[in-house]
């Protein structure tokens, strides 16, 4: 029973592993735009990973006040969302992004 409950909670930021993005996909990109990509993508991750580490957060309390005082709050568990998909393919295309420009 603990265990299905656990899996309905968020996962952190730092638990989602990134998907895989091809490097083939910046092939194209110069040096001055592989950097600027970069950035790009570290803004919206800093920015998607925050939402996520708060929904995790908010299912702790949800999951912490269910178990221990009100059994119904474990209703408002809401487990990884379209955020979570995201920062994982940002996080795969932060990889590919790097993984170009080693290659150049």
């Amino acid at each position: 029973m603990t265990g299905f409950i656990l899996a309905g909670c968020a996962s952190s930021s730092q638990d989602i592993s990134a998907a895989y993005v091809s490097p083939m996909t910046y092939q194209s990109y110069d040096c001055q735009e592989l950097t600027a990509e970069l950035q790009r993508i570290s803004v919206r991750v800093n920015q998607v990973s925050g939402t996520v580490d708060s929904r995790s957060s908010n299912d702790k309390v949800a999951m912490g006040v269910g178990l221990i005082i009100f059994w119904p709050a474990l209703f408002f568990l809401k487990g990884n969302g379209p955020e979570a998909d995201e920062l994982a393919r940002l996080k795969g295309e932060y990889d590919a992004v790097e993984e170009a420009g080693i290659q150049k």
